[in-house]
Order: structure tokens, then C-alpha cells, then sequence
């Protein structure tokens, strides 16, 4: 499964990076994320309980930055297993391109896929949760950013009239949504 998408970040792009590479804020950030600790160089291993449709588990994975070029991108791999619940893998490319002094446009990119019984779900399924997850986490990541560094919530863009829901959210937002519900899937061995 292949994902992209952006979304429109309340900081510099410094600010931003800062706090994309901030394990605690990001935990806070993750919904489900019981733990986001530091094993290694850019190295992290999560703990996450993640429930899609009937299936809820937890997953425990690792998650790898690699080709980091601050405060533009990075990259970066993940693996993780929920046991029976399943498993999954991944990248993911992170881009932070600055958009004024106060205001940064995160672009990214995902290829995962996952298998065991969460796959057996349906993509459609996985792919709402993942959404959902995704909209929670940039909805807490960006109250972090507004009580980190004191700035206001970046305008929602409105969506023309008559669009459903879906269609309201940014194409980033629904790939990070899928993205970072699949990670925690993968995180809490609910995969």
C-alpha cells in the first residue's frame, strides 16, 4: 500500500524537525503509543495498543531514521508484530519545506503492508482506522506545537460546499492517518 500526503504544521521549520524528532512529544502525540524509547542512533522501539474494527492488539516494533538532512527530510523504517493480531512493514519519507516564518508544510510519503489477521480485515477498514489514527495525531501534534512554542493552530483550509467528511481532510492527513494507525498496529503486535 502506497500513501502520500502534507499537512500544514503552526512553526518554523526548525521547530518543526525539533519536534518530529521529540520521542516524548511524539508519544503524547500517538494515540495508543504506551512507550517511544530510544534503543539506539535514530533508533526507536515502540509499544502501542492499536484496536482496527474487531481486532485490537498490541504491537511492539522498531522504527529507524536514516538519510536525515535537517531540517528538510528523512527517512525512515518500521517493523512491528501484534502477534496473532498480525504484523507490518514499512518507509516512509518525511519532507519539511518551510512556508514563512511561522509556518511549515510537511509532505510525506508511505509504503507499508501488513498481513495476518488485520489484513484479512479489509484495506478498506484498515484504511479508515489509519485515517482516524492519522487525524488524532496531527490534531495532538499540533496542540504540542501551539503549547510548545506558544503559536496559534494553523487555519484549517475549508472544503467546498457540499463535501462529505472524507473529502474535507487533506490527502496527507488520510495517508497519515493510515500511516501512523498502521504503525501503531505494527507497534502494539496488533498487526
Amino acid at each position: 500500500m502506497k500513501l502520500t500526503g502534507q499537512e500544514t504544521l503552526p512553526v518554523s521549520q526548525a521547530q518543526a524537525w525539533e519536534a518530529l524528532n521529540d520521542a516524548a512529544l511524539l508519544q503524547a502525540s500517538i494515540s495508543g503509543c504506551e512507550s517511544l524509547t530510544l534503543i539506539g542512533e535514530h533508533e526507536f522501539e515502540a509499544l502501542m495498543t492499536v484496536a482496527i474494527g474487531p481486532v485490537k492488539a498490541k504491537f511492539k516494533g522498531k522504527l529507524k531514521l536514516a538519510d536525515l538532512q535537517p531540517p528538510e527530510s528523512y527517512s525512515l523504517a518500521f517493523e512491528g508484530s501484534g502477534g496473532a493480531a498480525g504484523h507490518g512493514k514499512g518507509t516512509a519519507q518525511v519532507r519539511l519545506e518551510p512556508q514563512g516564518p511561522s509556518q511549515t508544510l510537511l509532505h510525506y510519503e508511505v509504503q507499508a503492508s501488513v498481513g495476518g489477521k488485520i489484513a484479512q480485515i479489509g484495506s478498506r477498514l484498515v484504511d479508515m482506522a489509519a485515517q482516524k489514527m492519522a487525524g488524532d495525531f496531527f490534531s495532538a501534534f499540533n496542540t504540542a506545537l501551539q503549547a510548545r512554542y506558544g503559536v496559534a493552530a494553523a487555519a484549517p483550509v475549508p472544503a467546498e460546499d457540499g463535501a462529505d467528511e472524507v473529502e474535507k481532510k487533506s490527502l496527507f492527513q488520510r495517508v497519515l492517518d493510515w500511516y501512523l494507525g498502521w504503525l501503531g498496529r505494527v507497534f502494539t503486535g496488533k498487526v
